[in-house]
């Protein structure tokens, strides 16, 4: 099934944001953007040119930003925040805790520049920690696109799903290969390829390292069985559950902690309906640091060679 996802070219997922909003904007009169100073990061030149009544320029002042997004709904708008992925949710906890997610206010928290792959900006601003924060919180829905496209397609498929939304995504150009135009569900998971030797789990950018294992693995005759999971929360658990069965071994891979993000997730899934041994392809309890993002994800981790490893150490314990 990889062949039916060629890489089309390489593209920004951030990039597939400013898109996907501007998009939805046109159809949906209640999309407004809010941005604490960061419109140019977030690519929403083309929303600010067309729809200036609809944009909030809140500058540096990221905990106000929630605020008046909560606020904006119970007028009826639906507001996307947009900032940093650090920004989006360490300097904002407390108050998405108290003034969205406790009242299931209809925002959409959007975070651009998440993980190792921020690069250059260093420790301060690679948050490893905002998919366990985020999906900690009752209510809040948390999807992490794995490219320019589904980037897109997901930022409009959010302003018609009722309740909070966490929305993280990505700075560099990456791979580009899943289907234009291909409509996004909220919690249904995308199966990239299909196989019974072991079940591997990905979000984010590291979907694309996991299909370039799975290219590797299927060459030493090691069926993979590659899923996408797009969304962490509402979590697929039919198609975790019916991957696993197959496979008996599971290898998760994420931009983020071990502890607390994708892994965990189907770790308890697992322990729950079908025990399986289980490696974890994240960075483990450490912070990240300034460098070429190709380079931090080596360094910490985060690539194919070892996803390759993950699977066979899975394997191994089967």
């Amino acid at each position: 099934m990889l062949k039916d996802f060629p890489v089309q070219n390489e593209k920004e997922t951030r990039a597939g944001f400013g898109e996907g909003i501007y998009e939805i904007a046109k159809q949906n009169p209640n999309v407004v953007a809010l941005t604490a100073d960061l419109a140019g990061s977030l690519k929403l030149n083309a929303f600010m040119k067309d729809f200036p009544e609809r944009f909030v320029q809140c500058g540096i002042a990221e905990a106000n930003m929630i605020g008046v997004a909560a606020g904006m709904t119970i007028g009826g708008k639906i507001p996307y925040t947009t900032t940093f992925a650090n920004f989006s949710t360490s300097r904002v906890y407390d108050q998405i805790r108290q003034s969205v997610a406790y009242s299931g206010k209809n925002v959409k928290i959007c975070a651009s520049h998440a993980g190792l792959t921020l690069g250059e900006d260093g420790a301060t601003h690679q948050v490893l920690e905002d998919i366990g924060m985020m999906k900690m919180l009752p209510g809040m829905t948390v999807i992490v696109p794995c490219d320019f496209n589904q980037t897109k397609a997901a930022t409009m498929a959010i302003a018609a799903y009722e309740g909070p939304v966490y929305l993280r995504f990505g700075r560099p150009k990456w791979p580009n290969f899943t289907p234009e135009n291909e409509p996004f569900v909220v919690g249904k998971a995308q199966q990239i390829n299909e196989g019974t030797g072991v079940s591997i789990f990905a979000c984010g950018h590291m979907v694309w390292e996991a299909m370039k294992a799975v290219e590797i693995l299927e060459k030493e005759n090691i069926s993979c069985d590659l899923i996408n999971i797009h969304t962490i929360k509402p979590l697929d658990h039919d198609a975790v559950l019916h991957s696993i069965r197959k496979t008996n071994c599971i290898v998760t891979a994420e931009e983020h902690q071990q502890n607390g993000g994708l892994g965990d997730s189907i770790a308890q899934v697992a322990a729950l309906h079908h025990p399986s041994p289980h490696e974890f392809v994240a960075v483990k309890d450490s912070f990240g640091e300034s460098g070429k993002p190709v380079d931090l994800l080596e360094k910490y981790g985060l690539n194919a060679a070892n996803i390759v490893s993950a699977v066979k150490r899975a394997i191994d314990r089967k």
